[in-house]
This record gives C-alpha cells, structure tokens and sequence, in this order.
C-alpha cells in the first residue's frame, strides 16, 4: 500500500478501487507514478477482478503535476519525465479490466490524462476538465496530445490543447471525453454500479477490449485479422459455453458467467 496511491480490493463483486490521495491537489508527481506503477503491475494478474475504479475522492480527481518539479527540467529530464508516467499509463490501458476513472472537480493536465488512459470517464456534475499546459509555456506530456485526440477528434483536441481551455461536465459529455455525468454526492456510486455490471460480465470483455485497442493503432486489414484472432480465442473460454448453453435453452441474456 503506497502513502498516496491506494489500493481497495475487498470487495466481493469483482471490482476494485484505486485511490488517489494526495491532499490537498492529487498532485502527480515521481512518488505517485511509480505507486500508481506498482499497482498496476498488482492488477495485471489479477483475474478474479473484472472491473477498476480510479477515484480521486469527492473534492478532486487530480489538479496536474507537481509543477514545483518541472522549475529546474531542462529538456532530457523532461523526456525522462513524461515516459516514465507513460509507462504506466500505458499498463493501466492494457489491464484486462475494464477500467473507469470516476471524476469528481478537477481533473487537469496530467490528472485527465491519468483520466484518459481509462477506458470509461463518468463525471460529476461538478467536474472540470482539460489539458492546461499550453498556459505554462509547455505541452501534455502524459499522453494528452494523443489520447485526447482519439477520444474527442482532431479538431477538438487540437483547440483545447493550443487553448488550455477547460471543460466542464456537460461539454465533457457532449464532445466524448465522458461517457455520463451525475450529481457530484451520487458519482461514486454510480461509478461502482457501472464497474460492477461490467465485472459481471463474460471473460469475451476482456478479449473485445484488447481487439478495440490493439485494432485502432492498426489499419483495417490487420485489425480485421487481429479481430478474429480474438474473436477464435474467446471461443476456448468456459464463459462463451456458458453463454451459448444459455441462449439456447433460456434466451439471451439470463447467463450467468465466472470470468474464465
């Protein structure tokens, strides 16, 4: 368990939590990233979770990085810097869980771009989000000029990025960057909700998460191969069994699947 990044798993759903808690900001700095890393790493093997909850608490996700680290970077201990953070975010992407960044107030620069790396953003209706850099002379270096512009277009991204506009929760939702938006006192729970019918689901979610996000870097026609690969391999799971057993005999939808 680190001192700012936590990790609950004790529940009885499938689902766990990660917990930023940094006070007063959730501000990321070396030490957050690398607990953040050793969690990720934990969560990896983990196969009777089927779903991640990232949650700053019910003030703040994550206002940005320790900018008091970047007053003295010249341009290599920036580089170093940037893949380092990125290195976790790529692992957290590539979890076999579905993973959901739960956003309470604001998450800006690095912290929407720990947001971003989720494969779901729900937000409160008190959320404010957006990649602020620009405002202090330098670029997302967290992945934001990417994951942003896959998720919201090039335009969009583009504006906010050369901008450092922020967004609030309803313009999130609107332009893709969340999926919903809910009262700030009911957004956890939500959150929760939402993990715990993905973590109910087939083995088939973790393997249609890996086609999507391995396919989108490819162009179509390896994406179509990488796809049936997928598509052969699901058919080796006791959940797809499962499924067809139940289809047949009851109809969709009534199956009741083990993740395997």
């Amino acid at each position: 368990m680190g001192e700012f990044i936590k990790l609950e798993d004790g529940r009885d759903d499938g689902v766990a939590v990660i917990r930023l808690d940094r006070p007063p900001m959730n501000a990321i700095n070396r030490q957050v990233t690398a607990e953040l890393g050793e969690i990720v790493t934990a969560l990896a093997g983990r196969d009777d979770l089927g779903a991640v909850v990232m949650w700053g608490g019910p003030k703040i996700f994550a206002a940005g990085a320790d900018v008091k680290e970047f007053a003295d970077f010249g341009p290599a201990e920036a580089e170093k810097l940037s893949h380092g953070l990125n290195d976790v975010l790529l692992a957290f992407g590539r979890l076999p869980q579905v993973t959901i960044a739960a956003i309470n107030g604001y998450a800006l620069g690095g912290g929407c771009e720990v947001a971003l790396a989720a494969d779901f953003r729900v937000v409160g209706d008190d959320a404010v989000l957006g990649q602020p850099e620009i405002l202090l002379g330098v670029i997302p270096g967290a992945g934001g000029t990417q994951r942003l512009t896959r998720v919201v277009g090039v335009t969009k991204a583009k504006e906010l990025v050369f901008t450092g506009r922020t967004v609030k929760a309803d313009e999130a939702v609107e332009i893709g960057l969340a999926s919903a938006v809910h009262p700030a006192a009911d957004l956890y729970e939500a959150a929760m909700a939402l993990a715990a019918r993905y973590a109910a689901g087939p083995a088939a979610i973790a393997y249609a998460k890996r086609a999507i996000d391995t396919g989108i870097e490819q162009d179509i026609a390896t994406a179509v191969a990488t796809e049936a690969r997928e598509f052969g391999a699901v058919f080796g799971t006791e959940d797809k069994a499962t499924g067809i057993a139940s289809f047949l005999e009851n109809g969709p939808g009534k199956a009741t699947f083990n993740r395997r």
